[in-house]
């Protein structure tokens, strides 16, 4: 028993950037808590995408992990509906790849969240489709 609260020790101690050994008799170790402790807010961010490579900063915004993008796609549907499709479908990977959610919202919104968020969906809510 008392070798593997060691071994559980050591491998705490490692995971939190510590070098030393814990000595046997302890019962505890202490924590740096430091930048660890701050906690990130969730951002819910509007964008606006009138032509494909505004994309970029949406998708960099979500793959830090703590954005709601709220898509405004209407500029570029007025533009060209292929530059359209490929922006959805640039949005549906990379929120496959954050195992996010994704819908649109009426005909000109689309609400993309990290893998931690949920869309409920309803009548003014639909599935993206590629």
């Amino acid at each position: 028993m008392r070798e593997q609260l060691a071994r559980f020790k050591e491998k705490i101690s490692r995971s939190f950037g510590g070098s030393e050994n814990i000595p046997e008799g302890e019962e505890y170790i202490e924590v740096e808590t430091g930048a660890q402790a701050k906690r990130t807010k969730i951002v819910v961010r509007p964008f606006v995408i009138e032509e494909f490579d505004d994309i970029k900063p949406t998708l960099d915004a979500l793959r830090e992990g703590y954005t709601i993008a709220l898509v405004n796609i209407r500029p570029i549907k007025d533009k060209d509906i292929i530059e359209l499709k490929r922006a959805v479908n640039k949005l549906k990977k990379t929120c496959d790849a954050i195992e996010g959610d994704i819908a649109g919202f009426g005909e000109d919104w689309i609400v993309v969240t990290p893998s931690f968020a949920q869309i409920h969906r309803s009548k003014q809510t639909e599935e993206v489709k590629e």
